[in-house]
């Protein structure tokens, strides 16, 4: 048998940032070169998990020798905080804590309360939220809401024990993940999400017995194409089921209805069942690409900032910290980066998909988050 070989390159790389001559004060209102507003922050707070997601971490590349970042290169909760703040201040209402796994983040509790201190500049609470594989939700769902996390989104790949054992590859079981969600919603976590990534040939069998278990339950499914993030899940075309297909094998068995976003710049396109029995939401960065309202930053685990998730460098806002720059600076930095933005890799990559390979040396999306 031969060993399948995924060349992977540490792009975990970071352009040093350069202050502007001209320091400003934030407003409050920041947009990009395409007009699109910074609203979203997604903080990774460890590069570490404890699953192997064919999609995001596969074990033939993070095994046992990958070098994960020292405990001394991630920023501190008071780091993290203040560069919050700064974005905050910029008009960030919603921050989505990520990894790796978040909840494997030594005392997160701690940086959900100072993070649920922080204030938009009208005075209002900030939406904040974080990513779990479940693992570790159950043991830790009360203080996560406790310390004032306001909602949880959880992967969930299959329900079928060997389908979904195959995809985190970790030998962790379905009924731990579906205690973990009922948990969550008991102590008032919610609304709760479930992220279904579907890879053709994988576990798309598992699309329509999903949908019926979660159908009229307090949960919100949403399928997600498998993306060509990273270089280390070996992507190909042939393996994407385009979320057209997937609502058409929903809808050929549980009728559904189109519905309206919650917000400008929400990733998933939103479906209710026709009884009225629920709803759930299909993510086509793939197929259908949302590049032209995309309202995201990203902040990596080493206070890199990428502006995209499909980047292939970030900024380093680490550096301006511990060489004791001032809010200002940061701030103005944070500020001439975004407003420099004109990524819109899903929507190139859409126009040009036939014969696509994933050459471009793109950071992992295990290190900035999804």
């Amino acid at each position: 048998m031969t060993k399948k070989v995924i060349p992977l390159i540490d792009s975990r790389s970071a352009l040093p940032p350069t202050l502007p001559s001209i320091l400003e004060t934030p407003t409050g209102l920041l947009a990009d070169e395409l007009g699109r507003p910074l609203h979203d922050l997604r903080i990774s707070v460890t590069d570490r998990c404890n699953f192997r997601c064919i999609y995001c971490m596969p074990r033939e590349v993070f095994d046992k020798d990958y070098a994960f970042l020292p405990h001394t290169a991630l920023l501190s909760f008071e780091e993290i905080t203040r560069l919050a703040s700064l974005f905050v201040a910029h008009g960030v209402h919603k921050i989505r804590l990520t990894g790796g796994e978040p909840l494997l983040r030594k005392n997160i509790e701690r940086l959900i309360e100072m993070l649920s201190a922080l204030k938009t500049p009208d005075g209002k609470d900030l939406d904040l939220t974080l990513t779990t594989n479940g693992s570790l939700l159950a043991r830790k769902a009360q203080s996560l809401k406790d310390a004032g996390l306001k909602r949880v989104t959880v992967s969930l790949d299959a329900l079928d024990e060997a389908i979904f054992k195959r995809m985190n590859d970790a030998d962790f079981p379905v009924a731990d993940v579906l205690h973990g969600l009922d948990v969550a919603h008991q102590v008032g976590l919610g609304p709760i999400k479930v992220n279904m990534v579907v890879k053709r040939g994988v576990n798309d069998q598992e699309i329509l017995p999903m949908a019926r278990h979660f159908k009229d339950t307090p949960y919100i499914l949403r399928f997600i194409e498998y993306m060509d993030v990273g270089a280390s899940n070996g992507w190909k075309m042939d393996e994407v089921m385009s979320s057209a297909e997937v609502a058409q094998r929903i809808h050929s068995e549980l009728p559904l209805q189109p519905i309206a976003a919650n917000y400008t710049g929400e990733t998933a396109q939103r479906w209710r069942y026709a009884d009225g029995s629920g709803e759930i939401g299909l993510i086509s960065s793939v197929t259908q690409a949302f590049c032209h309202d995309c309202s995201r930053a990203r902040l990596s685990t080493e206070g890199k900032l990428y502006t995209c998730l499909f980047a292939t460098a970030g900024h380093d806002l680490r550096a301006l910290l511990r060489s004791e720059g001032s809010d200002r600076e940061i701030s103005s930095v944070i500020a001439q980066l975004w407003r420099a933005r004109d990524d819109r890799y899903s929507e190139l990559r859409t126009q040009n998909t036939e014969g696509l390979t994933p050459a471009r040396k793109k950071v992992e999306m295990s290190y900035i988050g999804g």
